[in-house]
């Protein structure tokens, strides 16, 4: 019996606390805090899936390619780091960098008759 305490040290100091939580604050306490336990394994990940989302997001928006030789650069530099070609005018094009006025179509209605 006193090899089974030792060995089983853990699982006895546990049963001892559920068998006290229990009684005391119900059994539906244990249940919903073994319940929201459970829903944070859950969160958890998915919030660190969501910040990797938006830090590859983040990341691909810097990214500039030199449209004389096609070099794949960040947005730290105004050069090309291979041709030297000016990287300004690239940054200029990308999408998310302009103003949604520079962005507006202009549509002429016509009638239908």
């Amino acid at each position: 019996m006193n090899y089974f305490l030792k060995a089983n040290k853990n699982l006895l100091i546990y049963s001892i606390i559920i068998l006290i939580v229990i009684p005391i604050f119900g059994f539906n306490f244990f249940i919903s805090f073994v319940g929201n336990i459970l829903l944070l394994l859950f969160l958890i990940p998915l919030l660190l899936l969501v910040l990797v989302f938006m830090g590859f997001n983040s990341y691909k928006s810097r990214i500039n390619t030199c449209s004389n030789c096609g070099t794949i650069s960040l947005d730290l530099s105004e050069t090309c780091m291979n041709c030297g070609a000016n990287l300004e005018n690239i940054s200029k094009k990308n999408q998310l960098n302009k103003k949604p006025s520079e962005s507006t179509i202009e549509v002429e209605a016509e009638e239908i008759k």
